[in-house]
C-alpha cells in the first residue's frame, strides 16, 4: 500500500438534512489527482471520479449535478458544535 497525503470517508448529508450518502478521497504522496468513490446524498447515484486535487474540494454528481463538498474536518466539527447549541 502506498503513501497518502489525504485520506477521508466521511458521510454527505442531503439537501433535506438527511445524512444519506458517503464519499472517500484518497490523495497519493506526489499527486495531484484525487482517487474518489461516491454515492450521492441526492439520487442514491455511484461513481468513480479522479478530479485534480484542489483545496476546497467539490466533486459534482454526474447524475443530478448534486454538489459534494469536502470541508476541513476541523471547520465541519466547528459548524456542528453551533447547530447543536
Amino acid at each position: 500500500m502506498g503513501k497518502f497525503r489525504y485520506v477521508t470517508n466521511r458521510t454527505v448529508t442531503s439537501k433535506a438534512g438527511e445524512d444519506k450518502g458517503r464519499i472517500k478521497v484518497l490523495v497519493k504522496e506526489g499527486s495531484d489527482i484525487a482517487e474518489t468513490d461516491y454515492v450521492c446524498p441526492e439520487c442514491g447515484f455511484s461513481e468513480h471520479v479522479e478530479p485534480e486535487w484542489i483545496r476546497p474540494f467539490s466533486v459534482k454528481c454526474s447524475k443530478c449535478g448534486f454538489l459534494i463538498k469536502i470541508r476541513r474536518l476541523k471547520d465541519e466539527i466547528k459548524r456542528d458544535k453551533k447547530r447543536e447549541g
